[in-house]
């Protein structure tokens, strides 16, 4: 009875959590591709809402109400990476862009260095943990760092792997006859779901564009928000196609194929390191135990036989 009660218990817990992971997933999914959807129809609702003299309004900043619409945008806007600190570019760099981040950047370091000074000194004692302390505060100080590196390493390598299929999106949408802002608009919303990091980074580029920068502008803080070599060679090719006046589908379609090549050169770079970063697993985890099973009973026989005297006695 004991048994049967402990298993129906475990597969209560064992539904209960798949049923809250499943719902966490749909959730996020449905969130995740009812976003651009409801982004249009929010446009669309506003601009057939909203009336010519209050458009008007809105944009010359007469008014209460258009005051405060202009304020709202011009928080929206994000601002040119030339006039930002260092901290503000590193957290841009990783995808955060607002003012509250570098506080919340700021907190957690000074948190972190805290923690580690005071634990030691709580665990081990004052005069035994002062060492510990200080070596646990630049610790904690220095980890959020690290883990900001981590970040933008991480958002770097999927703007990267994500730029061919945008650039090949983005050559459909301009052979279809729309303009370049609306194919990059086009572009971030229909790949927020593959590659959010390189959606909301278009996202940004059509915001600043319709906030009256120039197109050449939003593109160079584009690649001044991303640190990747490869769009910083995309910004450069379309402002020298901008400049001469030149293709820029045919300019995206080579420029697309040279990027998928890159693309698969580093999957084969990274394939053919895997041999040799799985030395160290395998010397260290796999070799103890193989040598544990295949030499280990042959040694016991060698310990029987020589030990205690066993070819001398016979036994």
């Amino acid at each position: 009875m004991p048994d049967a009660t402990l298993t129906i218990a475990l597969a209560a817990v064992f539904a209960a959590v798949a049923m809250l992971a499943g719902s966490i997933t749909y959730f996020a999914l449905e969130r995740a591709t009812l976003l651009p959807v409801r982004r249009r129809l929010e446009t669309a609702v506003q601009q057939r809402v909203k009336a010519p003299d209050k458009a008007a309004s809105t944009l010359t900043g007469f008014g209460g109400e258009s005051s405060a619409t202009v304020k709202r945008l011009t928080e929206f806007v994000p601002r040119s990476p030339k006039t930002l600190g260092a901290l503000r570019r590193r957290l841009g760099l990783a995808g955060y862009h607002r003012a509250s981040h570098v506080a919340i950047y700021s907190t957690s370091q000074v948190g972190l260095a805290a923690t580690g000074f005071l634990a030691p000194l709580l665990i081990v004692g004052f005069s035994g943990g002062l060492l510990y302390g200080a070596m646990g505060a630049i610790l904690g100080y220095l980890i959020p760092g690290f883990y900001l590196d981590y970040l933008i390493r991480i958002r770097q390598k999927a703007i990267q792997n994500g730029l061919p299929d945008a650039l090949d999106l983005l050559i459909v949408c301009l052979e279809a006859g729309l303009a370049i802002d609306q194919a990059l608009l086009k572009c971030s919303e229909e790949l927020a779901i593959a590659h959010p990091a390189l959606a909301e980074e278009l996202r940004l580029i059509n915001v600043e564009t319709r906030a009256g920068k120039p197109r050449l502008e939003a593109f160079k803080n584009f690649a001044s928000r991303t640190k990747v070599d490869d769009v910083r060679s995309l910004v450069a090719m379309l402002i020298q196609t901008d400049r001469f006046g030149t293709s820029i589908a045919q300019a995206l379609r080579t420029h697309a194929e040279v990027s998928r090549t890159k693309r698969r050169q580093r999957a084969e770079e990274a394939a053919a390191k895997m041999g040799v970063k799985l030395v160290f697993p395998l010397v260290f985890c796999l070799f103890p135990a193989f040598y544990v099973v295949t030499l280990g009973p042959a040694v016991i026989k060698f310990v029987q036989a020589f030990g205690s005297g066993g070819f001398v006695t016979g036994g």
